[in-house]
């Protein structure tokens, strides 16, 4: 099986959201799936309110649905998907 590189945005409900513990949260969630982290990031949105961009690689047959549910169960998360989902080996 190959494996499959994945970004997911991640909106937090406010611009007084805590990023770096929603982040902190969803990297767990993310490894918790056997899912590897290998960069976050910060994308402005707008009014102050920032997106967080996780790129993480995971076998390519992972069940999406119930890492999407568990980010968006994390507290202050408005919403999560997946804006990237590439195979990255043969």
């Amino acid at each position: 099986m190959s494996d499959a590189g994945v970004k997911i945005k991640i909106m937090p409900d406010s611009p007084d959201a805590d990023l770096e513990e929603i982040e902190s949260e969803a990297k767990e969630v993310i490894e918790e799936n056997e899912g590897k982290v290998s960069k976050t990031e910060k994308e402005n949105i707008a009014f102050g309110l920032k997106a967080i961009i996780i790129t993480f690689t995971i076998n390519e047959t992972f069940e999406q649905d119930p890492i999407l549910d568990e980010l968006r169960e994390i507290d202050h998360v408005n919403s999560a998907e997946i804006i990237d989902f590439r195979r990255i080996g043969f």
